[in-house]
């Protein structure tokens, strides 16, 4: 979060800087300063700032610099509580943005097939940061999982009839395959046998082979995918 998103926040409730300064439990002088963008917004302040102003998710911070094993329990309580209907049992308040979420899911040599499942829910239904996870994706090489799971996405857009939320999807699934990377991958199961790997590579989709992954996942197949 930037100063000038904090700004943003407290101009959408019509608040003064003294009084947002008074409710984070800062001077008028260094809440000005943060939202002038002289000093960082420090994690103390946007822990306060997210219950002050309600901060959406994607209002988050996006801190990710390497890919690291993440508790698949983590992104099934983060995905519950962005409202993901596979996990909707699991409720509580979203700690991570959706965009960060969605790299360090992509990230991991194994992943449950259920969160597998929601990615394309979750590049659909939320306003990515897609000039922060592009390139981010790109630094770990993960760049045809993404494109994957955007074009599925898009798709599911599409079909619920999204047109702005797909077009957005478009554009990034142009400027991934721009990238794309000719090794072939998983989807975040890299256990996987040699005799799940000849299957695959006999009977992906066609947008799984495109993008050079061993999958299953298709949009027909998703839980959620309905029209």
């Amino acid at each position: 979060m930037t100063g000038l998103d904090l700004k943003e926040a407290r101009t959408k409730l019509g608040w003064t800087q003294e009084q947002a300064a008074g409710a984070l439990g800062l001077t008028q002088a260094y809440l000005s300063m943060v939202e002038l963008e002289r000093r960082s917004v420090s994690p103390r302040v946007l822990q306060r700032a997210r219950d002050v102003f309600d901060l959406p998710p994607a209002g988050l911070p996006l801190d990710a610099e390497t890919c690291h094993p993440i508790d698949a329990d983590v992104f099934k309580s983060e995905l519950g509580a962005l409202g993901y209907p596979g996990f909707n049992y699991l409720r509580g308040k979203p700690t991570k943005n959706p965009a960060l979420l969605l790299f360090e899911a992509l990230g991991q040599a194994e992943l449950d097939t259920r969160v597998v499942e929601a990615l394309p829910w979750l590049a659909s239904k939320y306003e990515l940061r897609w000039d922060w996870l592009v390139p981010q994706a790109k630094k770990c090489d993960l760049q045809n999982r993404l494109g994957f799971v955007v074009t599925v996405a898009k798709d599911l857009a599409a079909r619920h009839h999204e047109s702005s939320r797909a077009n957005k999807l478009a554009e990034a699934q142009l400027t991934l395959e721009r990238g794309r990377l000719a090794r072939e991958d998983t989807l975040c199961h890299e256990s996987m046998t040699n005799a799940e790997r000849r299957w695959l590579q006999q009977n992906r989709s066609d947008q799984a082979r495109h993008w050079n992954l061993l999958t299953d996942l298709e949009l027909d197949n998703l839980p959620y995918a309905a029209a």
